[in-house]
């Protein structure tokens, strides 16, 4: 069968990720091909290897990386969570390329970083859950934290502070630091986050015991909680929305 010059162009584009990007925009790339085009090389993947992976070796190490179960996660998420020399480790992954991959990484995260810092409010769940989101995927999302957000009258941020690292239960979220806290800076409110390292942002026993009790001692203190917010890796569950507060 006689294959034409374009059809023979477009196989060349679809295999080839930098001609893709150059045709196609970096939208249409799959993740395996951006981080492909980072790598640039990789070794020789073999002559039993998809024609594709022949083609670009970067694109069989990048798709190899990131199918690797990477802690609890994988993917790009996976990835992240791993440090420079965590990289080193994994075969084709060489100190050039690792400093590559982290510092992409970090480019991402300051860049979060910088949206999340134009947020003064939170007129709804989502947006406080986004707003805290960079936070809780700082270690690649593995471990929970609890963040408190502290608000003026106007339901503005006035200070940030992370309560703790760890199972969320009385020893580790005091109520009486969160109320010294938020009579330190004269917040009306406050906003608890915290995420599920699971993704499953269903709340635990706990979670309503301790919401329950917040929003008891808070009325007491006409100090308001606003919402408590359970984070999951695309979801969230308000406590508010679901009429638990």
């Amino acid at each position: 069968m006689k294959v034409s010059k374009k059809e023979t162009q477009l196989t060349a584009s679809d295999r080839l990720p930098y001609e893709k990007f150059l045709q196609k925009g970096a939208e249409s790339l799959s993740d395996a091909e951006l981080l492909a085009i980072m790598l640039r090389t990789g070794p020789d993947p073999g002559p039993d290897a998809p024609q594709a992976f022949r083609d670009c070796p970067a694109l069989a190490l990048a798709e190899q990386v990131l199918s690797l179960p990477l802690g609890s996660r994988s993917g790009l998420l996976g990835l992240s969570s791993l440090s420079c020399n965590q990289l080193q480790q994994i075969r084709g992954i060489g100190e050039v390329k690792a400093v590559r991959i982290c510092c992409i990484f970090e480019l991402a995260r300051r860049i979060a970083l910088g949206q999340r810092k134009k947020l003064p409010a939170f007129p709804d769940p989502g947006t406080a859950a986004d707003y805290c989101r960079p936070m809780f995927e700082e270690d690649g999302g593995m471990l929970e934290r609890t963040i408190l957000l502290l608000l003026d009258g106007k339901g503005c941020l006035i200070r940030e502070k992370l309560l703790s690292i760890g199972t969320i239960d009385a020893a580790l979220v005091s109520p009486r630091e969160i109320f010294l806290q938020a009579l330190r800076v004269g917040a009306v409110s406050f906003l608890l986050l915290h995420n599920h390292p699971s993704g499953d942002v269903t709340p635990s026993p706990e979670d309503k015991e301790l919401t329950k009790r917040l929003a008891m001692l808070g009325g007491m203190m006409q100090l308001c909680l606003t919402d408590h917010i359970i984070v999951g890796d695309s979801d969230f569950f308000s406590f508010r929305q679901a009429g638990l507060i």
